[in-house]
Parts: structure tokens; C-alpha cells; sequence
């Protein structure tokens, strides 16, 4: 575990990106398992900061900064593969209703704007909250360790 988290931050990222494009892959272009990846990666964040850094603000800065851009990551993807689709938008020939995103507006055109929405921009801020939220959940439940040491 410990050679883990002292892993140098190039192939720290390496290995994210990979772990990411193939959680995007077994989604099948939705990132629900990107969003969970979310949970192990606010994990190890918190783990590599706290071992090269105290505990002070800009450890709370780092632990933003790092998750932003592995959800920037994620966006990028996200526009990569369905970025493409809006062009459809514009199409006046453009099936809707054979797309084969589920119909959560209950007209075709408009659920297509939803499903878009959601895959591009809504699901890459959800990697962003459970990194986020991981994070901190992993910062207390070390805080609270540490006190019941003392």
C-alpha cells in the first residue's frame, strides 16, 4: 500500500487516466463508473497529501485541485464521445426517437437536450462531489483516529 501512494505523480496520473477511459468503456459512454471511481480516487488523494503534507489549508486546496482535474478528464472524454451529438440538434432529418437514450422528458428532442446534459456536464460534476466527498469522509475518519490515539 505504501508504494502505492508513493507513487510518482506522473504515473499516478497514467494509471488514472487509463483506470478512467476504461471505466468509460465498461459504461459504454455513460460514466456511471467514472462517478464511482470518484469514492477510491477522493481516497487516495487524501492518502498521498496527508503523506507529503500536514494538515493546513492548502491540504483543502490540493484535494479541489486534484479532483477538478480528474473531472476535467472526465469531461473531456464525455465531449469526445457525445460531444459529437448535438450536431443533431441542428439536423431537421435527426431521429430522436430511435437515438436510443431513454425518453426522461417524454418527447423525443427534449430528452435528447436531458440525456446530453446529463452525460456531458452533469455526470463529470458528480465524479467531482464523490471525489470531493471522499475525500473529506477519508480526512475525518483519520481526524477521528488520530484523537482517539491522543
Amino acid at each position: 500500500m505504501e508504494k502505492l501512494i508513493k507513487l510518482n505523480a506522473k504515473i499516478a496520473a497514467g494509471l488514472y487516466i487509463v483506470i478512467d477511459i476504461i471505466c468509460v468503456g465498461v459504461g459504454m459512454g455513460v460514466p456511471i463508473f467514472c462517478i464511482l471511481l470518484g469514492f477510491p480516487l477522493g481516497w487516495y488523494i487524501v492518502k498521498r497529501i496527508s503523506a507529503s503534507t500536514e494538515n493546513s489549508y492548502l491540504m483543502y486546496y490540493k484535494i479541489f485541485k486534484l479532483s477538478l482535474l480528474a473531472s476535467a478528464f472526465t469531461f473531456l472524454l464525455m465531449i469526445i464521445i457525445w460531444g459529437r451529438t448535438i450536431l443533431m440538434l441542428f439536423d431537421s432529418n435527426s431521429d430522436f426517437q430511435n437515438f436510443g437514450h431513454p425518453f426522461i422528458l417524454y418527447d423525443p428532442k427534449i430528452s435528447f437536450i436531458g440525456w446530453s446534459i446529463l452525460m456531458i456536464f452533469i455526470s463529470p460534476f458528480l465524479q467531482l462531489l464523490t471525489t470531493i466527498f471522499a475525500s473529506f469522509i477519508t480526512l475525518m475518519r483519520g481526524s477521528i483516529q488520530n484523537n482517539s490515539r491522543v
